[in-house]
């Protein structure tokens, strides 16, 4: 392999100016909604759906400005720093609260805003007849501003403040429904699992600190290089941690299917644009860190190429379509992970794909809301089947994104996850193999589960019942699919082959040169697209041609493992909530008997002693007396013995 990498992130940044002066806009427009309705109460139900989309497109036009504004500069500025006020003065050690508005965070803005705006359009007519839909609104504009802060943060310590916004938000979201005790305990799963991650992020940062003496990107990345190698990779590992958690991988990935209990649009945010994009940001973003810890990074790598496989193999048994939609996300985050873990030469790449896959999954989502609004909220897939011909903006907008995530070309996905699988064959030894062969199995099987789902949903008889009457979503709903579907479509051709995008990033995540994958880039494409076709002629012979049982039949043992999300549930009771409660069982009883029994049992002794002494203090002369003549006779005998 020759390699013409060049270091990364070495971009300084510059003073805002311009457009970029305005960047804090791009997150007090939205938080601004969020207050409003919030504090407003019942008064904003009329106007505060509307007011919330609008500060979301607001937004998105404040971030288009910034953009434009940094495409006229020259590269070496392409980085603008804004500080807003002196944020953390604690002696020697100062922290201004700063947004850095730079090629990567400006990515993250246009998708966020974009795709986030169009799921508040669409949520004004799926929320149309839900009597709290104010503050539904006011959840999904919090949401826009907390993942604007993660992204625009110029230190760790600012993202984690962003990072934590992002999981309140989605725990507000997820649970928006509480009034049923699933979605309710779906909330509280997603919460918790986070946490974990949480404390593995700011365990991170704790130590950034103590190694470089400061926790903005900055001073971390002008440190690393003469930091101790133990303390990079385990700030690397410790992001990892953290990355897990928010992108739901491997081995903390159990939440995001539950999440699916919160109302559709809330899946398609999450989803596409925002929550379970943070993990793939973070590790991007910390390219200087991974870069220098190489085993650090191969644990992305592992991590991601797990999960991929993961997902793919639990998409195959889903029965509920957004269930399914959940584990094909689990399963490209999976993908963007393993890219981010190849380092400079797949940095690029995992955004990219993170770009693409946010148009197509969003569209997918916001399909999948569309069929069932039309099927009185019915998920099960062997209830659907033949909607293409009563719902034909759906199954097109749906159709096209399924075409995008199969990497069918020339749609968006395969000028991304292409680029994902031929850079997996780069390397040496046993790498290229295992990673570039996860890669390429992961688009077969996600070939076939993700056309299982389209032709289950779309075609074949029809299996609804009598009293069902599937009809078309209203204009609200649609339109932002259409929009979408475009981008699913054209999306990556558009920044794909000319290479643009991948050059827009050049500055944040380095150069890299002419790689030679393992195998002929000619061989690992043709490969990857028979077996695409092949996963979706499999599915269309199983689930369009053939007649598919209303009723799941029994499978085979991994077909039962993979409805059951290979037991993952079982497994984290078995390794960690178990073993947790006995230990906690056992510090309560060794408190409660041992230090609290020793010193409650001193007291009781002390105070038996002290009752019955003061039943002597009774008041009576005869019984002062009787002791005094106690007293005597005692001494006496005392004396007498001793003489």
């Amino acid at each position: 392999m020759t390699s013409l990498i060049t270091e990364g992130s070495g971009l300084a940044p510059v003073d805002a100016s311009g457009a970029s002066a305005f960047v804090w806009l791009l997150i007090a427009l939205p938080l601004l909604g969020a207050a409003v309705l919030l504090l407003g109460g019942r008064r904003t139900d009329k106007f505060g759906p509307l007011l919330a989309t609008a500060l979301s497109w607001g937004s998105f036009l404040v971030g288009v400005a910034i953009i434009a504004h940094l495409i006229g500069l020259p590269t070496e500025e392409r980085a603008q720093h804004l500080t807003l006020w002196n944020w953390v003065p604690a002696g020697s050690f100062q922290l201004d609260l700063g947004l850095l508005a730079d090629p990567l965070s400006l990515t993250f803005v246009m998708l966020i805003t974009f795709v986030g705006s169009l799921i508040h359009v669409y949520s004004i007519g799926y929320m149309e007849h839900d009597p709290d839909k104010r503050r539904f609104f006011a959840y999904l504009n919090l949401f826009i501003a907390s993942m604007l802060l993660l992204v625009l943060a110029d230190s760790y310590l600012l993202l984690f403040v962003g990072w934590e916004g992002v999981g309140l938000a989605s725990y507000l979201l997820i649970g928006f429904w509480n009034w049923n005790p699933a979605y309710a305990s779906a909330a509280n799963k997603a919460f918790f699992v986070n946490r974990v991650g949480d404390l593995g992020l700011s365990i991170a940062i704790m130590v950034m600190f103590v190694t470089f003496g400061g926790v903005d990107y900055a001073t971390v990345n002008e440190g690393v290089a003469t930091a101790n190698q133990g303390a990079i990779t385990a700030i690397g590992l410790l992001l990892l941690v953290g990355a897990c958690g928010k992108s739901a991988q491997f081995p903390l990935q159990s939440w995001l299917g539950d999440a699916m209990a919160g109302p559709t649009p809330v899946s398609a945010l999450i989803h596409a644009a925002t929550m379970v994009t943070a993990g793939v940001y973070l590790v991007v973003r910390s390219n200087v860190i991974y870069d220098a810890t190489p085993d650090a990074r191969l644990a992305v790598a592992l991590v991601g190429a797990i999960t991929l496989v993961f997902g793919a193999i639990v998409g195959c048994a889903k029965d509920d379509i957004k269930k399914a939609l959940a584990a094909s996300t689990m399963s490209q985050i999976g993908y963007m992970m393993l890219a981010a873990g190849l380092g400079p030469v797949g940095y690029a790449f995992a955004i990219f794909h993170l770009l693409t896959h946010g148009f197509f999954k969003a569209g997918m989502f916001l399909g999948a809301g569309s069929v069932m609004h039309g099927m009185n909220n019915e998920v099960n897939m062997r209830r659907f089947g033949g909607l293409s011909t009563v719902m034909k903006i759906t199954w097109a907008t749906f159709a096209l994104g399924w075409l995008a995530i199969l990497g069918v070309p020339p749609f968006s996905g395969f000028w991304s996850k292409d680029k994902v699988i031929e850079a997996a064959f780069v390397g040496e030894g046993w790498q290229p193999w295992v990673l570039g062969g996860a890669a390429m199995i992961g688009a077969g099987v996600t070939a076939f589960y993700m056309s299982r789902l389209f032709f289950m949903t779309f075609h074949g008889e029809r299996r609804w019942a009598d009293d069902v009457h599937p009809h078309e979503s209203p204009r609200t709903m649609t339109i932002p699919m259409i929009v979408l579907a475009v981008g699913s479509a054209f999306l990556g051709l558009a920044l794909g082959p000319t290479g643009v995008f991948t050059h827009w990033l050049e500055p944040v995540v380095g150069e890299h040169g002419e790689e030679h994958p393992v195998l002929p880039i000619p061989v690992i494409m043709a490969l990857t697209l028979a077996l695409v076709a092949a996963g979706a002629y499999l599915a269309w012979v199983r689930y369009a041609k053939d007649v598919v049982p209303e009723v799941a039949p029994r499978g085979s043992v991994l077909t039962r493992a993979a409805r059951q999300d290979l037991y993952q549930d079982a497994v984290n009771e078995g390794l960690f909530m178990r073993p947790g409660i006995h230990l906690t069982r056992g510090l309560v009883y060794a408190d409660a008997k041992g230090i609290d029994g020793a010193v409650g049992g001193l007291a009781a002794l002390v105070g038996g002693f002290s009752s019955r002494l003061r039943r002597l203090q009774n008041g009576y002369a005869r019984s002062y007396a009787l002791t005094m003549l106690s007293g005597v006779v005692a001494i006496l005998g005392i004396l007498w013995v001793i003489q």
